[in-house]
């Protein structure tokens, strides 16, 4: 390559021409260059503090979900709380009606005592007069002791008299007369009617039957003719006679007894207690002995009625199957007349004029 001049070209002038024109195209760009460095530095800013605002954004969100999911589980905590609640409100609703139901049923019966209790006081003193008298006349039955009955008559009188009421008067007046009535009444002697049912039932085992009067009486000559042999002879009925003829007759003597005793005629009107079997006689005792003790407990329980009957079926046994003409028998039969006589006169007195005053007294309020 030459540094000569071509023929033909133009002179060598503008290439230095053109170096010249290429340092201001060099600068531009320079400048051109700082322009978009300074772009780029912008945007590399631009894009930091964006990135920088994306993160803060991103930070706020995930703190805000954070809350957001503490504040639901606090809400469903709190729903929770509020169920439990709504559930012992519940409760202490129905406590609180319960009460209420209490306090109003308080309150009735509150009302119904205080209108009990405004009653006037002669009203109130003849409902407990009334009720007094009543429980002394149940208690006098029950022990067959008249002490209880007259002492509440007369407490009753006292507070009649206390009182100073006029309306009052005619059951002062049936006070005195059942008083009177009470005091002209027998005392029914339990303990003595007692003693002779339990006497009377001891001895029925001893007492003879019916149907053993007639082996009594077979035992009796048995024991006759036994004392006859065991005796030595009498001088009247074996004077004069051999010793051999003396046996024989004293032999047809025993005979003689013996074949009386086996045919006995006896009037029979009752052919039932005649033809009473030996089992049937202990049945027949121990029936007798409960009808007693049956008529025992009608006394102590205050059934007179029912221990009357029991000892009317005791004396028609008695009569019936026992011996009639036996001591016992007949000492038996006393007895029980004395404990039915007993029994007629131990009915018990009642207050029924005391009654009927008070509650006409009642009914006229």
């Amino acid at each position: 390559m030459s540094s000569e001049p071509t023929p033909g070209l133009p002179p060598a002038a503008p290439a230095a021409t053109s170096a010249r024109a290429a340092a201001p195209l060099s600068a531009s760009a320079r400048l051109g260059i700082t322009v978009l460095g300074c772009i780029a530095l912008a945007a590399l800013v631009a894009s930091l503090l964006l990135w920088q605002r994306l993160w803060s954004v991103q930070e706020q969100l995930a703190r805000q979900s954070a809350d957001s999911g503490t504040q639901a589980i606090e809400a469903r905590s709190m729903a929770r709380q509020a169920q439990d609640l709504a559930r012992d409100t519940a409760a202490k609703q129905a406590v609180a009606d319960a009460r209420l139901n209490e306090v109003t049923l308080q309150r009735r019966q509150l009302e119904e005592l205080i209108q009990s209790l405004s009653r006037s006081r002669d009203e109130n003193l003849v409902v407990d007069i009334e009720s007094g008298l009543r429980l002394a006349q149940q208690q006098a039955q029950l022990t067959g002791n008249l002490e209880p009955l007259v002492a509440a008559l007369r407490s009753a009188q006292q507070r009649i008299e206390r009182s100073a009421q006029p309306r009052l008067a005619p059951v002062q007046q049936a006070i005195e007369r059942d008083l009177d009535r009470l005091g002209r009444a027998s005392v029914t002697d339990t303990a003595g009617l007692l003693g002779r049912i339990d006497d009377l039932i001891r001895q029925v085992d001893d007492l003879p039957l019916l149907n053993a009067v007639a082996h009594a009486s077979a035992m009796r000559r048995m024991a006759a003719a036994q004392g006859a042999d065991d005796a030595p002879a009498t001088p009247a009925s074996t004077a004069g006679m051999p010793r051999w003829q003396a046996v024989l007759t004293s032999a047809w003597e025993v005979v003689r007894d013996e074949m009386r005793g086996l045919l006995r005629i006896t009037r029979i009107d009752r052919p039932d207690a005649m033809l009473l079997a030996p089992e049937q006689a202990f049945f027949l005792r121990e029936n007798l002995k409960l009808t007693l003790l049956n008529a025992r407990l009608g006394v102590l329980a205050r059934q007179l009625d029912s221990a009357r009957s029991d000892l009317a079926a005791a004396s028609t046994s008695l009569n019936r199957y026992f011996d009639p003409a036996s001591r016992r028998t007949q000492a038996a039969a006393t007895t029980l007349q004395q404990a039915q006589a007993h029994l007629k006169t131990a009915q018990l007195p009642g207050i029924d004029d005391s009654l009927a005053a008070l509650a006409t007294a009642a009914a006229g309020r």
